[in-house]
C-alpha cells in the first residue's frame, strides 16, 4: 500500500473531522487560469500565505489535492508552541545567536498570530492558554531546568519551574519528575482553525480549488502548474504541500524529497469525561509533552474529552489495533483511567528534517518557486509564521524569509532504498536512551 493510501486511511477515524463539520467545499480546477501567485497545498502553510498576499493585493489561486486541511494540518495533536522541533542551539551552531534570537522572536510572533487571526476572523478553534512541558525523571529534569535557564539568559524567555514537590498541583499522574509551564503556548482544534482560515481566504479574493492536484510543473519567467483537467500559469508559485507532495506528483521537485523523511504519528481521543474528573488531572487545562526524544502529548478538549498522542513510526507501517496500543500509553500516564474507552484513533504523516529545523528556500533559475516544509511534528504554529514570511519574500521583502532559508540541511543518508532502514535503527536506539 502506498503512504498516501495508508495516509487517507488513518483520516478515517479522526475527532477533529467528526467535530469540525465542512460548511463549504471548493470547486475542482477545470479550465486554464493565471494568478500572480499560485500555492500548492490547503494546510496551515498554504492557507497562511495566502491570506497575506492577497492583503498585499495580488492575485492567488491555492489548489489543493484533497480537501484543504484534509493534511497533517487538519490532524495534529492541537498544541500550538513556540520554538522549532530542534534545540536552539542547532540554530545557534549554524547561524550565530543573534539570528536565532531573530528566529525565537519569530516563533513567539507564530503563536501569537493565531490568537490574533481567530479574533480578526472569527474563528472558534477553541483555544486555551498553558503549557506544560514534564520531565521523566531526575536526570531529564535536570537537563530541563538548564535548558530553562539558557532560554531566560540568551532569549529573555521565561517560565515557570515546578519542582517535584509542587507537581501534584499541575498533573495527577506518577510518571513525571517535574517540570516547566509557559502561559503563552496553548492548544486548540486544528481542523477549526484551518476551515475558518479557508473561509478567510475566500473572502479576500483568493480562489482555491480542491480535487486538484498538481501533477506537473514546468518553470521559467512564468511557472505553469498541471492538473488533471486544468493548469494555472502564475508570476510566482509556492510549494506548501510538505510530505505528500513527493506521494501525489514525485517528479514535481525531486530535489526536496531527499531532504525530508515520512514519519507517521498516532493520535487517540477518550470518551467524555466528568469535567471536574479532567480538571484533577490537569488543573491549569493546558497542553502537556514530555521531554522523551519519542515523546508523548495529550491535552484536554473542549467537549471534556482526554485527547493522547504517542508513539510513532519510522517505516510507514501502522501499528495493529491503534485504540487498544494509545489506551495503554493514556493509562501508562493516568492509571486512574483504567476503564476508560477510547473514542477515537487516528494518525497521518508528517515531515521531517535531518536536523529537525524548517527547510525553507527556492527552486529554480528564476528564484520563482517558493517552497515550505521540515517542519518536523513542531508546525501548528509555525506554518502560520511561514507562510507570513514567504509572502513578504513574494512581495519584495525577503529578510525574514532568508533568515530561515540560510538554514543547511543535509539529505538522509542511505538513497532512497536504504534511508528509511536506517532510519528506523537510528530511532530505535533514541528510545532504548529514552528508556534508560
Amino acid at each position: 500500500m502506498s503512504l498516501l493510501s495508508i495516509d487517507r486511511e488513518l483520516a478515517r477515524d479522526s475527532y477533529y473531522a467528526a467535530t469540525a463539520p465542512r460548511l463549504e467545499s471548493f470547486p475542482s480546477l477545470n479550465e486554464a487560469i493565471t494568478a500572480d501567485v499560485a500555492i500548492v497545498g490547503g494546510g496551515l502553510a498554504g492557507l497562511s500565505a495566502a491570506i497575506e498576499l492577497a492583503e498585499h493585493g495580488l492575485q492567488v489561486v491555492l489548489l489543493e489535492a484533497h480537501e484543504v486541511g484534509s493534511g497533517a494540518s487538519g490532524r495534529n495533536g492541537g498544541q500550538a508552541l513556540a520554538g522549532l522541533a530542534c534545540d536552539q542551539g542547532e540554530i545557534e551552531a549554524q547561524l550565530g545567536l543573534e539570528e536565532a534570537q531573530r528566529i525565537w522572536a519569530m516563533s513567539l510572533e507564530a503563536v501569537q498570530m493565531i490568537r490574533q487571526r481567530s479574533a480578526e476572523f472569527g474563528i472558534d478553534c477553541e483555544w486555551q492558554s498553558g503549557y506544560l512541558s514534564l520531565a521523566t525523571n531526575a536526570r531529564k529534569a535536570r537537563e530541563l531546568q538548564a535548558s530553562a535557564a539558557a532560554m531566560s539568559r540568551n532569549y529573555g524567555f521565561e517560565q515557570r519551574w515546578i519542582d517535584g514537590q509542587e507537581l501534584p498541583d499541575w498533573i495527577d499522574s506518577p510518571r513525571f519528575a517535574a517540570g516547566l509551564f509557559d502561559a503563552d503556548s496553548g492548544h486548540l482544534h486544528p481542523l477549526k482553525y484551518c476551515l475558518g482560515l479557508s473561509l478567510a481566504a475566500k473572502a479576500r479574493g483568493v480562489r482555491i480549488y480542491e480535487h486538484s492536484a498538481v501533477t506537473q510543473l514546468a518553470q521559467g519567467q512564468s511557472v505553469r502548474l498541471t492538473t488533471a483537467h486544468g493548469s494555472v500559469k502564475a508570476k510566482q508559485v509556492l510549494l506548501a504541500g510538505n510530505v505528500l507532495l513527493q506521494e501525489i506528483a514525485p517528479d514535481l521537485a525531486p530535489s526536496l524529497s531527499q531532504r525530508i523523511m515520512p514519519v507517521g504519528t498516532y493520535i487517540a481521543c477518550s470518551e467524555r469525561l466528568d469535567a471536574q474528573r479532567i480538571k484533577a488531572l490537569i488543573p491549569s487545562r493546558a497542553a502537556v509533552c514530555d521531554t522523551n526524544f519519542v515523546l508523548d502529548y495529550f491535552r484536554p478538549t473542549a467537549d471534556q474529552r482526554l485527547l493522547y498522542g504517542g508513539r510513532v513510526s519510522y517505516s510507514t507501517a501502522s501499528p495493529r489495533d491503534l485504540k487498544q496500543s494509545m489506551q495503554q500509553r493514556l493509562l501508562s500516564t493516568f492509571p486512574q483511567l483504567q476503564g476508560v474507552s477510547m473514542d477515537y484513533a487516528w494518525g497521518g504523516f508528517v515531515d521531517i528534517s535531518m536536523n529537525r529545523a524548517p527547510d525553507f528556500g527556492r527552486l529554480g533559475a528564476n528564484a520563482n518557486v517558493y517552497y515550505l516544509q521540515g517542519f518536523s511534528g513542531h508546525g501548528l504554529a509555525l506554518t502560520g509564521l511561514a507562510g507570513r514570511v514567504v509572502a513578504e519574500a513574494i512581495s519584495g521583502d525577503a529578510g525574514r524569509f532568508d533568515c530561515f532559508a540560510r538554514l543547511r540541511h543535509r539529505p538522509f543518508p542511505g538513497g532512497k532504498l536504504m534511508r528509511m532502514p536506517a532510519l528506523v535503527l537510528g530511532m530505535a536506539y533514541y528510545r532504548l536512551k529514552d528508556m534508560f
